[in-house]
């Protein structure tokens, strides 16, 4: 059997899709290992998947900030520059390392484009590379721009002519900027690893020298933009939703107040949010109360009773099995939530936190599935109307359903897994797929008392 090493970082929601397309090239005949984080091992090995360390543990990264958890997620989510300062950047030395002693002998690496140390890797010991970008604005159309506060300067779609010009100057700049604030740190890493300096405009994006780009999520939330590149497919949610053994459900006490009245709105932060929620829940509950519903709220960690019958307080729930059983889903908005909620055939009210959060809570409320409201203006006051709207107006349902018959069709983890397949047998002599010889590197440094004076907005926040 090829093996053939899949790399990610980030919550559940950058882990499943890695999960389940793993799973699909074990079937057909690959030896995939993971390669993740200390909090992911566990989850990747029950789901039967050889896995090892490359990455540290999140308490070992709040631990450097000298934060507590809450504290640490709430300084990540209000400063985008956090993840790349304090979670990709700080490890990326170690991580290569790690990276490269588990890939030896491997056929290819399937990464994130969070992924730093894949690209290094991969040009070092020419090993083909599959890029995955978990969520369509990080293709970085000038077409389908990103539509987030980082990205506030975009002229949004439809765009014209005039309009994708400008949308590719800002890139232009934005990828400058990157390249100023993180070359230096970036070729430290490459030079030590054994491969040359080079510039780090494209850091977060999918590489030049990938064999494969695949957007791992449905063409109804982000259809492949007309200037992706040709090597770039889009196969649909990759969806993995634990490892329960097939017809496993939910938990007794929540199947049980399932089962004791109508279908309630589901609230949840995720796995990442979830830590910095601040008064989110309590005001959820205030909404639920206010249109007389139900709800069932997941809160990332144990929680005693409210004393309130129509409200169900838990840490957790299987989003493919607890969703197509509610009205109405509230979330966060990240890619796999936002997936497991289209999937399930029910309107949404999108709450962003921070980075990819907004652009699909836009893409929710475009395609009239759902509204959006900006997780620091969520009160009972504000939302209330919104999901009174949702639960009124039966056209969000109905539309809510076409696009859940529409993903139901697809199969992302299969398409991925034929789609690396593929390529690999297809794939020409490492020296065809060698680094842009335009991301040679110039001699301009940014002295560093300059550096925090700058945006950053071209980084992209991982699920």
């Amino acid at each position: 059997m090829r093996k053939i090493v899949l790399t990610t970082i980030g919550t559940r929601g950058d882990l499943h899709p890695f999960i389940a397309i793993a799973l699909a090239l074990k079937a057909r005949g690959f030896h995939p290992v993971m390669a993740v984080g200390h909090d992911h091992l566990a989850e990747c090995r029950a789901a039967g998947l050889e896995a090892e360390p490359v990455l540290p543990a999140f308490d070992e990264i709040r631990a450097r900030m000298g934060l507590d958890e809450a504290e640490a997620v709430r300084q990540i989510m209000d400063d985008q520059r956090e993840m790349l300062d304090q979670v990709l950047l700080p490890s990326l030395g170690s991580s290569t390392r790690a990276l490269g002693d588990v890939a030896q002998g491997a056929c290819a690496i399937v990464a994130s484009i969070f992924a730093l140390a894949a690209p290094i890797v991969c040009e070092r010991d020419s090993i083909p590379l599959v890029s995955i970008v978990l969520q369509p604005m990080a293709m970085l159309s000038a077409y389908d721009p990103p539509k987030t506060p980082d990205f506030w300067m975009m002229k949004q779609a439809p765009v014209g002519p005039v309009g994708r010009l400008w949308n590719r100057s800002v890139y232009a700049t934005m990828r400058h900027i990157v390249d100023l604030l993180y070359r230096r740190e970036v070729n430290r890493v490459r030079v030590s690893s054994g491969v040359d300096a080079r510039r780090a405009r494209r850091l977060l994006e999918p590489q030049n020298q990938a064999l494969l780009v695949l957007g791992t999520y449905s063409e109804q939330l982000g259809a492949l933009p007309p200037d992706a590149s040709p090597k770039a497919q889009v196969v649909g949610f990759p969806l993995f939703d634990g490892n329960a053994v097939a017809g496993e459900g939910l938990d007794a006490e929540l199947e049980a107040f399932l089962a004791a009245g109508l279908p309630p709105i589901v609230f949840t932060l995720g796995t990442f949010a979830v830590h910095g929620a601040g008064s989110f829940y309590e005001e959820a509950a205030e909404v639920a109360r206010r249109l007389g519903c139900r709800a069932v709220m997941l809160t990332g960690r144990e929680t005693s009773d409210r004393g309130d019958s129509q409200l169900h307080w838990c840490p957790y729930a299987r989003h493919s099995v607890l969703f197509p059983r509610s009205v109405a889903i509230v979330h966060h908005g990240g890619v796999g939530t936002t997936g497991q909620a289209m999937r399930a055939g029910k309107p949404q009210l999108v709450v962003p936190h921070m980075g990819d959060q907004f652009d699909h809570g836009a893409r929710i409320t475009r395609r009239g599935l759902g509204y959006a409201l900006c997780g620091s203006r969520f009160t009972a006051d504000r939302a209330t109307p919104l999901l009174r709207a949702l639960l009124d107006d039966e056209r969000f349902t109905q539309r809510a359903g076409v696009v859940a018959d529409a993903i139901a069709s697809e199969s992302g983890a299969s398409a991925a897994a034929d789609a690396i397949a593929a390529a690999l047998n297809a794939q020409p002599r490492p020296d065809a797929w060698s680094r842009d010889p335009a991301e040679s590197v110039l001699p301009t440094e940014m002295p560093r008392s300059q550096e925090r004076g700058l945006p950053i907005a071209a980084t992209v926040a991982a699920t």
